[in-house]
C-alpha cells in the first residue's frame, strides 16, 4: 500500500487510481528510483506528448543513496573502452549536464583534472589514457614540467601530468532538486517513501504492469528487506497498487532485486557491493585548484583515493574500495589498515599534506555485477546494463548504474526514451 502521502499523489496526478481492478493504466510510465539517474529517466518520459510519469522512491527524499554519496564529480569519460555504453553516455551526459546547469542555475566548475604519474609504470598506464582519449576525441594534454610546478607547486608527479580539461564538479543535490522540480512542473507524479515490494508482469503479453509497495508510511529502516521477495509480498487482491504500460528499473543498489522480482530465476542476477570511504581535510593548506587522480590500476573497482573538492573548496579525499555484503552499509569505517594505505596514496601525491587533519567523512555503495568488476577498461570492466528485457514487452532494465551514473544520467535518460521510443541512438561525436 502506497503511503498517505504518496496516495494523496497520486489519486490527484493517476488517470484514474485503482485499488482492485482496473481497465485502462493509471500511467504510461512507472520509474522506480529517484536519485540522479531516476529523475532524469523521470523528466523525459514525462515531455512526451500524452504521457503521464509517475516516479516511484522508498525514501522520504530524492537522491538519498549512491547519487548523494560520491564525488560530485562530471567525467570527461577517459577509461571505459571505446564502444561502451559508458563511454558513449559519459561523453553524451557530460555535455548535457553543463549546459543544463547553465541554464538551470545549477551550480558547477570546470576545474580540470590531473592525472599523475610516479615512475614510468605509472606513466605507461597514462599514456594509455592519453591514446583512447585521443582515439575517441575527448581533450586531453601532457602538462609540461614547469607549468604543473608553477600551477599546483603542492602536488609531486614524478614521471609526468596529463590534464583532462573538461571534467569538473557539479552541485549534486541541487542538479537533483532541479530535475524533480522539471519532472513535477511538467505534470510528473513523484511518490516518497514508497518501497516496491510487488510487481506484476501483463499475462501472456496484454495488459499492464502491476506495482505494490509496502503498507509503512514511516520511512523504511536502512536494514529492511526492500525490495521484499515474492514469498514476503502482499497478496495481489490485499490493499492498493498502480498500473503501468512501462515498468523502468533505475533502483541503483536494489536494481538486482527488482530484476529477481519480475524476471524467471534462469535471469536473476547476484549484486555485489564496493563501499567508498571519504576523508575530509579540515586545514586550508595545502590546495589545489584542479582535481588530483593518481594514475589509474588495472582491474581496481576504482579510480583510486584521489583529491576532489566541493563548491565551496572544501578538500575531500576517496573513495578507496572496499566490498561489503549489504548495501546499507554506509558508516566509513575502514580498519587502521586501510586508513593507512588511504594516507600512504595520498602522500605520494600530496608530500606536504598534514595527515593529522585528515579524519573520515562519509561512505557511499557503488552497484557492481561481478566481485572484482573494475571501473577502466580490461579484462574484468563492467558496463552500464541498459536494456529492454526480451519476453517482457514495456520493462527497461538498468543495473550496475555506478560511476560515471551521474555525469551519464541525462544521456541515460534519452538513451531509456529511445528504447521505448524507437528513437535515433545519442550522436556522441
Amino acid at each position: 500500500m502506497f503511503s498517505r502521502h504518496a496516495f494523496s499523489a497520486l489519486s490527484r496526478h493517476a488517470r484514474s487510481f485503482s485499488s482492485t481492478s482496473r481497465c485502462d493504466a493509471d500511467f504510461t510510465h512507472a520509474v522506480i528510483g529517484a536519485g540522479a539517474v531516476g529523475l532524469s529517466i523521470a523528466r523525459r518520459l514525462q515531455q512526451v506528448e500524452g504521457a503521464s510519469v509517475v516516479l516511484i522512491e522508498k525514501h522520504d527524499m530524492v537522491g538519498s543513496e549512491t547519487s548523494s554519496r560520491n564525488s560530485e564529480v562530471i567525467h570527461a569519460g577517459l577509461y571505459y573502452g571505446t564502444d561502451s555504453l559508458k563511454t558513449r553516455l559519459c561523453i553524451k551526459g557530460k555535455e548535457m549536464m553543463y549546459d543544463y546547469c547553465k541554464k538551470n542555475d545549477v551550480g558547477f566548475t570546470n576545474c580540470g583534472k590531473w592525472i599523475v604519474a610516479q615512475d614510468h609504470v605509472q606513466m605507461g598506464e597514462c599514456q594509455k589514457v592519453y591514446d583512447f582519449a585521443k582515439d575517441i576525441g575527448v581533450p586531453i594534454r601532457w602538462v609540461p614540467e614547469d607549468e604543473a610546478k608553477r600551477r599546483e607547486p603542492h602536488v609531486r608527479a614524478e614521471a609526468g601530468v596529463l590534464e583532462s580539461t573538461t571534467t569538473g564538479i557539479v552541485d549534486s543535490h541541487g542538479f537533483m532538486q532541479a530535475l524533480q522540480g522539471d519532472f513535477e512542473n511538467f505534470g510528473g507524479t513523484t511518490a516518497l517513501v514508497s518501497p516496491v515490494t510487488r510487481i506484476e508482469a501483463p499475462s501472456a503479453g496484454t495488459g499492464d504492469w502491476k506495482i505494490w509497495t509496502a503498507s509503512d508510511a514511516s520511512e523504511p529502516s536502512p536494514s529492511s528487506p526492500t525490495p521484499q521477495t515474492p514469498e514476503q509480498s502482499p497478496n495481489p487482491e490485499d490493499g492498493t497498487f498502480i498500473t503501468a504500460e512501462t515498468v523502468i528499473n533505475s533502483t541503483g543498489l536494489y536494481a538486482c532485486a527488482i530484476n529477481n522480482m519480475i524476471l524467471p530465476p534462469e535471469r536473476h542476477r547476484t549484486p555485489y557491493y564496493a563501499k567508498g570511504s571519504y576523508f575530509t581535510y579540515s586545514k586550508s593548506t595545502p590546495r589545489t585548484s584542479t582535481l588530483i587522480y593518481p594514475a589509474p590500476i588495472p582491474g581496481l573497482g576504482g579510480l583510486g583515493t584521489h583529491l576532489t573538492f566541493d563548491l565551496g573548496g572544501q578538500v575531500r579525499f576517496g573513495p578507496d574500495v572496499e566490498w561489503v555484503d549489504h548495501p546499507h552499509d554506509l558508516a566509513p569505517t575502514p580498519d587502521k589498515r586501510r586508513f593507512e594505505a588511504a594516507l600512504e596514496t595520498i602522500k605520494k601525491y600530496m608530500p606536504g599534506v598534514d595527515t593529522s587533519a585528515i579524519s573520515l567523512g562519509y561512505a557511499g555503495i557503488r552497484p557492481k555485477l561481478g566481485r572484482m568488476s573494475a571501473v577502466a577498461s580490461g579484462s574484468t570492466f563492467q558496463d552500464f546494463y541498459i536494456k529492454k528485457e526480451e519476453g517482457y514487452d514495456g520493462f527497461v532494465n538498468l543495473l550496475g548504474i555506478e560511476s560515471p551514473g551521474l555525469t551519464s544520467s541525462l544521456a541515460i535518460g534519452e538513451e531509456v526514451y529511445r528504447l521505448l521510443y524507437k528513437a535515433e541512438p545519442l550522436d556522441c561525436r
